[in-house]
């Protein structure tokens, strides 16, 4: 084998091998995932277990408006994503930033809800272990948005500052990948609190 025909080998295999921020960022994923599972299992293992109330059917209400805000957030990302990669920053810039306002919408929602329930219903994080499962993986989930908007929200100053350009697409790709994970744990916490829970 000729140095040409190893060279070009290597040069495949490099290519086949996914880069090192999306391996990093499946790596984060993976270990959130964990920590999310933990508090699922949690959340299930205590359902009905509450001595005193309230309980989830009584003050629980699905946030159908709110979640598919955030879920298509997850169609808004993808078309910035496709935009930078055909060099439109411009429909980058405000698919960018409609991922943003989703995700502020969808956090709007969770802080009314918990007015609610703390205000109006008394379930505190202390109340009962319905309250504490529930603001713990409820309140995890909203952290992970919060610090994605937060770096969805740096992203789109240096867009504004025209500092993102088409090159930059891989690294809007891999900050991509943490918000889809973000809304895919959205459809778990739902389907545990919302439906399974109730």
């Amino acid at each position: 084998m000729n140095a040409t025909s190893m060279s070009l080998q290597q040069q495949s295999v490099a290519r086949e091998l996914p880069s090192r921020g999306h391996v990093g960022m499946l790596v984060l994923i993976a270990a959130e995932a964990a920590i999310f599972t933990i508090f699922v299992v949690a959340y299930i293992f205590y359902i009905g277990k509450s001595l005193t109330g309230p309980t989830p059917q009584k003050v629980l209400t699905a946030p159908i408006f709110y979640s598919i805000c955030l879920l298509s957030s997850s169609v808004t990302i993808h078309l910035a994503v496709k935009a930078l990669r055909d060099g439109k920053v411009g429909v980058f810039s405000r698919w960018w930033f409609a991922t943003i306002a989703l995700g502020a919408i969808f956090l709007y929602g969770t802080a009314t809800e918990w007015h609610r329930l703390i205000s109006r219903e008394g379930l505190t994080i202390s109340t009962n272990l319905f309250g504490t499962t529930y603001y713990s993986l409820v309140g995890l989930h909203g952290f992970h948005v919060v610090i994605g908007i937060l770096i969805l929200t740096v992203v789109f100053t240096f867009a504004l500052m025209g500092q993102v350009k088409q090159e930059h697409v891989y690294r809007v790709d891999v900050l991509s990948l943490y918000w889809h994970f973000v809304d895919a744990v959205w459809v778990v916490v739902f389907t545990v609190v919302y439906v399974v829970g109730r």
